[in-house]
């Protein structure tokens, strides 16, 4: 029988680069980051285990933005700026964005786009903003100055492995990886009792998308006979079924991926990874005939791309100063350092189904202010947390983790990285109000009286 461990030797490891800031993960929080950050004057490196940049937006096939817009007081607003709208517009500049639309009974706005717009899009305003990128490598690890400064991000690649010293760090992987290795607090839900259900995306062409949209309503009513019929078992209520650039093309989000006991995957073990991305192709295999045999608009169609990656929804969590909590979502919190803002609902992927809780009242202000707090990571003093995985409670990040907010956080902690360095200060340290105002100067909306 084999050991459980195994010890390697001791060996040396080349040091690729050192930068003033480094940045891991190019999901919407990441490359928001980077770019700031390198616009500041930053020698800024952003590393990517993929071949592109996105997150969730392209390597999870996603190809909707969600957290863009709020609905205030029964208006549609767009609500995050600043870089998000330089991006916004050179998706445009490609052909690659759809007008928004409406969603969860037209309550709210979302907006779809090319993903393969968005990967180019991404790669000229990170290159343009002066990042250094390094994709296909994975981090690993890193290595401490002390108990409270991390002095390198260790990644893996075709090269071997390698270090990269940074003196500020801004973790956006999404998982927390990085914070969590240099041994700041963190949460994570228990997968059998609340952790959000992760998904696979695909995308359906074919469609006579006149009779689609015609039946769009039915769709849930249509699923529901399928099943008491026999005929069919999905893996979730509340499809998700949109057009996309060209009407003929259509995304679907129906999966639902778990684990034998019913567990959500985890998104931090290899090998439940692996059993979501067998279950949910297996899905989309199950499930596809139901649209050509049951949809009107689908009987022509077939399966064009199915995503390149499962889409996670919820790992780790990082516990900073503040935890943005469900009530804050609902109730439309202000906070005296804001950084951004969030108009999303609570969207809570359960077994089997998708929980939307709206923000409270008659006639709500329908966003919440982002803290700049919840940045910031308890214990290390060179470090921020931007994106899903920054300080929010399970129920609160259940709003905030979509790509509004994300985009948001991420500006301000690329911003922020260049105030600490100038101050020389700890990075939960620095001067909010002029973080704001800096922010405010680049566009960025903090949800003050009077959206734009």
């Amino acid at each position: 029988m084999s050991e459980s461990w195994l010890d390697e030797p001791a060996r040396r490891t080349a040091v690729l680069g050192e930068y003033e800031v480094v940045v891991v993960g190019g999901g919407p929080a990441g490359v928001m980051a980077a770019a700031a950050a390198a616009r500041a004057g930053r020698s800024t490196i952003l590393v990517e285990r993929y071949g592109y940049a996105g997150g969730a937006g392209s390597a999870g096939g996603l190809s909707t933005f969600c957290g863009l817009h709020a609905n205030v007081h029964g208006e549609h607003r767009q609500v995050v700026h600043g870089l998000a709208d330089e991006l916004l517009q050179r998706i445009d500049a490609l052909g690659g964005l759809n007008p928004p639309h409406l969603s969860f009974a037209n309550r709210i706005l979302a907006q779809a786009y090319d993903i393969s717009a968005y990967k180019i899009a991404l790669d000229e305003l990170l290159v343009g903003s002066g990042v250094q990128i390094l994709f296909h490598a994975t981090a690993v690890g890193v290595r401490m100055h002390d108990e409270r400064r991390v002095d390198a991000l260790m990644v893996e690649s075709k090269s071997g492995r390698g270090a990269i010293r940074g003196q500020l760090f801004v973790d956006a992987s999404g998982d927390g990886d990085l914070a969590a290795w240099a041994g700041a607090p963190y949460e994570k839900t228990d997968p059998a009792h609340g952790m959000l259900y992760p998904s696979l995306m695909f995308r359906v062409n074919g469609v006579d998308a006149e009779a689609a949209r015609a039946t769009y309503d039915r769709l849930p009513a249509l699923m529901e006979e399928a099943e008491r019929s026999g005929r069919y078992r999905f893996p979730r209520k509340r499809p998700i079924v949109r057009p996309q650039r060209n009407p003929l093309e259509w995304r679907a989000n129906i999966t639902q991926l778990a684990n034998p006991d019913g567990s959500a995957i985890d998104g931090t073990d290899v090998w439940q990874l692996t059993r979501g991305e067998l279950q949910g192709r297996r899905q989309v295999r199950d499930v596809f005939p139901f649209f050509q045999e049951d949809v009107p608009g689908f009987a022509a169609s077939y399966v064009v791309d199915i995503a390149p990656s499962i889409g996670i929804r919820e790992t780790r969590r990082i516990v900073g100063p503040y935890q943005l909590s469900e009530d804050d979502i609902l109730d439309c919190a202000d906070f005296p350092d804001a950084i951004g803002v969030n108009g999303w609902p609570v969207e809570a992927h359960v077994a089997g189904d998708v929980e939307i809780r709206w923000q409270r009242g008659e006639n709500p202000r329908g966003y919440n202010q982002l803290p700049f707090r919840m940045i910031v990571p308890q214990v290390l003093t060179n470090t921020y947390v931007a994106g899903r995985c920054a300080s929010m409670t399970h129920e609160g990040q259940s709003s905030a983790r979509v790509t509004g907010p994300c985009f948001a956080m991420g500006q301000a902690a690329g911003v922020a990285a260049d105030l600490a360095l100038g101050a020389g200060v700890a990075v939960g340290d620095v001067d909010v109000t002029e973080l704001q105002r800096r922010l405010e100067k680049d566009g960025v909306w903090l949800g003050g009286e009077g959206a734009r």
